[in-house]
């Protein structure tokens, strides 16, 4: 066989990293439609200390189906026991997942944002090879291009303390300073919302994205931890 035609294969992800993702993916998965079910007991949002149904709410959606909620009859205790075991799992995990990465120097490897990443020509560049469904640097195609290094780093540092913090500052039993933190327990349950609205974005473009890059090729890598580079990009 010509070497020429010889799969290039590249360890591309550690086995903490899959190991994290894998749980992370699993604790997401069932937080979000918990929290539906959570929601629904009142489905309306507010800013400040104080909400109640004669309130002027921000936001007022109508009660999720349950097809899109855990469970799928309306229990108020079964889905805040779904939601704060696995809110531990997601909060734990998060701890351990960052100690693993700075031990191993995964975030300084692979998650480093550069300032000539930035610029925006490198920008726009990138944007283009995306619209051309070239998601990998051929020079470097285990890489993550500066999409995956922004949204990633977003949802690691950001979105998922943002959610952690709100969800402990929503429970009575937690210091009263967390809540006064978001301006009150109403305000934190806005943004407790809006974070997982965030978070359900996201979960919904990197879906598209794994199918978009070949779904195979990607969940195996997540798997095992090697990628096969594509040929066109090999």
């Amino acid at each position: 066989m010509d070497a020429s035609s010889t799969p290039r294969i590249v360890y591309r992800h550690r086995l903490f990293t899959r190991l994290w993702h894998w749980l992370n993916a699993l604790a997401v998965l069932i937080l979000i439609p918990s929290g539906l079910m959570i929601f629904n007991a009142h489905p309306r949002l507010y800013w400040g200390h104080f909400g109640a149904n004669f309130d002027h709410a921000w936001l007022e959606l109508p009660r999720f189906p349950g097809w899109v909620t855990i469970p799928s009859y309306y229990s108020l205790s079964g889905a805040r026991h779904w939601h704060l075991f696995f809110a531990l799992v997601l909060g734990f995990g998060l701890l351990a997942y960052m100690i693993a990465s700075l031990v191993n120097r995964h975030f300084q490897r692979d998650l480093r944002i550069r300032g000539r990443e930035l610029r925006p020509r490198a920008l726009w560049n990138d944007f283009k090879a995306h619209l051309a469904l070239r998601f990998h640097d051929p020079e470097a195609p285990a890489a993550y291009n500066i999409f995956q290094k922004l949204s990633y780093a977003f949802v690691i540092f950001v979105l998922i303390p943002l959610l952690i913090v709100s969800g402990l500052a929503l429970s009575p039993g937690m210091w009263p300073w967390l809540a006064d933190l978001f301006g009150g327990r109403q305000s934190a349950r806005s943004v407790h919302f809006i974070a997982m609205a965030g978070m359900t974005l996201f979960l919904v473009v990197h879906l598209a994205l794994v199918i978009l890059a070949g779904p195979f090729n990607e969940v195996r890598a997540m798997v095992t931890g090697w990628w096969r580079v594509p040929e066109d990009e090999a």
